[in-house]
């Protein structure tokens, strides 16, 4: 996730914190299926991986949702 934080922005009345990312564009399941570091899950643990997927991508979301939030809070 990009964002930028200005201190001197808060002097202008304006939120200092600013959120570059987009928001995403694609499941994050089908974003970790393409990454080795996270297929190696299926391998290791076959047996949990969709929990381990099923949770990242709530904090994920949950994480998107939190900065997107403090973007647009003054």
């Amino acid at each position: 996730m990009l964002y930028r934080y200005n201190p001197d922005l808060k002097k202008e009345g304006k939120n200092p914190f600013i959120l570059d990312s987009k928001e995403p564009s694609i499941p994050v399941v089908d974003f970790l299926k393409g990454e080795t570091r996270y297929t190696s899950l299926e391998r290791t643990f076959p047996d949990r991986v969709d929990g381990f997927r099923t949770a990242f991508d709530i904090y994920a979301r949950e994480r998107y949702d939190r900065y997107k939030k403090m973007a647009e809070d003054k």
